[in-house]
């Protein structure tokens, strides 16, 4: 698509999965102590090839995403799509549709509940972080990790005594798969021919890059009215 609206939809559930194995969650843990050192709100990639000849159970992980996504009606997924092994301290508000704007995301939440949230504030939606929670959303849609009673990102809330670290799997879904197009309300945008789309992926908003606070989630500067 050469160009598209941001869908407004989230969809999430959650889905039984095991726990990790120990020795799987402590070398998460020293590559996240040791390597990444994780500032509050980095989200970083650990290594998934490696982890996967530690994780038994990760053939099960897949396998119930992908019964689940059926279940929406998204058939077919994840499939071949690519996909990556993260861990977060929080994560500052922020999109991702300069990077993947030809995708969704699909995220399945691997640690135990730790007070966390992931939050939209445009689609209105705050979604509690546990192991097996999982959802997809538009990587143009605006979104952050905080505490769960929290109003926006603090640093303070993430000091290095507190663990609040989160790792999940992450799923590049097609955009243009229409089941996910229907799902998260994404509208193809008419291509005049003419300069208005940008070449690049980029996020607009009243015609102009969207620039997003990171500690607030909301638009700076605030963009003007018509």
């Amino acid at each position: 698509m050469r160009g598209r609206s941001v869908g407004d939809a989230v969809l999430a559930g959650t889905v039984d999965i095991p726990a990790p194995p120990a020795r799987l969650t402590a070398d998460w843990q020293r590559e996240i102590g040791t390597r990444l050192e994780l500032e509050p709100g980095d989200v970083a990639p650990l290594p998934l090839a490696r982890a996967r000849m530690r994780w038994p159970d990760y053939r099960l992980c897949v396998q119930s995403v992908s019964g689940w996504l059926h279940a929406q009606g998204l058939h077919g997924l994840p499939g071949a799509c690519d996909v990556a092994l993260m861990a977060c301290r929080g994560a500052r508000y922020h999109h991702d549709g300069a990077q993947y704007g030809a995708a969704a995301f699909c995220n399945l939440f691997l640690s135990e509940d730790k007070g966390l949230d992931l939050h939209f504030p445009f689609a209105g939606h705050r979604i509690p972080l546990a192991r097996g929670t999982v959802v997809v959303f538009d990587t143009g849609q605006p979104h952050g990790v905080i505490p769960r009673h929290g109003h926006g990102f603090d640093a303070a809330d993430f000091a290095p005594d507190q663990d609040r670290i989160q790792v999940f799997l992450t799923w590049e879904l097609p955009i243009a798969h229409p089941g996910i197009r229907q799902a998260l309300q994404v509208r193809e945008l008419a291509d005049s021919g003419d300069a208005q789309l940008p070449h690049e992926d980029q996020v607009l908003l009243n015609g102009a890059a969207a620039q997003l606070c990171p500690d607030t989630g909301r638009w700076c500067p605030e963009p003007r009215r018509p």
